[in-house]
């Protein structure tokens, strides 16, 4: 089974695909997906479209995990979030992948144990648990395998929870 996880956003996406097969899960890809800033909004939905769709299309995940938006202050990075989250959303729904959303908290509490962690330290638990020394670069690939395995995790403890009842 694959896992494509997503850090959206419309100048870089980040991207993590990992494999489940046994007990441990696997790395299979990661990097981000950049568009131009100086093209127009349109061009770029289209371009961060066709890129999610090609590695929709080459990896099949069962399952997509997409890091919730999360609004602050700054309204015009959360419209382009916002977008661009619209863009892969609709992307994955075309490919039939099933669809899970998770906010930036429970990925760090699923990864880390702790709702606050920083970056670095949410990076550093990814590296242990899939065995990347040192931990991956840049930022935006890191945060996509951590919502890939907030995912895993989250799944696993749905599946404990139905068969128990």
């Amino acid at each position: 089974m694959f896992v494509l996880g997503i850090d959206p956003g419309l100048a870089s996406t980040g991207y993590g695909v990992i494999r489940v097969d046994g007990a441990a899960p696997a790395l299979v890809a990661a990097g981000v997906i950049r568009t131009d800033g100086s093209a127009a909004v349109q061009d770029r939905l289209s371009e961060l479209y066709r890129d999610v769709t090609s590695l929709l299309d080459e990896y099949r995940p069962q399952s997509v995990a997409m890091e919730r938006l999360f609004v602050n202050r700054n309204l015009q990075t959360a419209s382009s979030v916002a977008r661009a989250s619209g863009v892969i959303l609709l992307a994955a729904a075309e490919q039939g992948a099933e669809v899970s959303e998770y906010t930036p908290s429970q990925v760090k509490i699923a990864v880390s144990g702790n709702g606050q962690a920083p970056k670095d330290q949410v990076a550093a638990m990814v590296g242990r648990i899939l065995g990347i020394s040192p931990p991956l670069e840049p930022a935006d690939a890191a945060d996509a395998l951590a919502v890939a395995l907030c995912h895993l995790q989250s799944s696993r403890h749905r599946l404990a929870v139905e068969e128990a009842l």
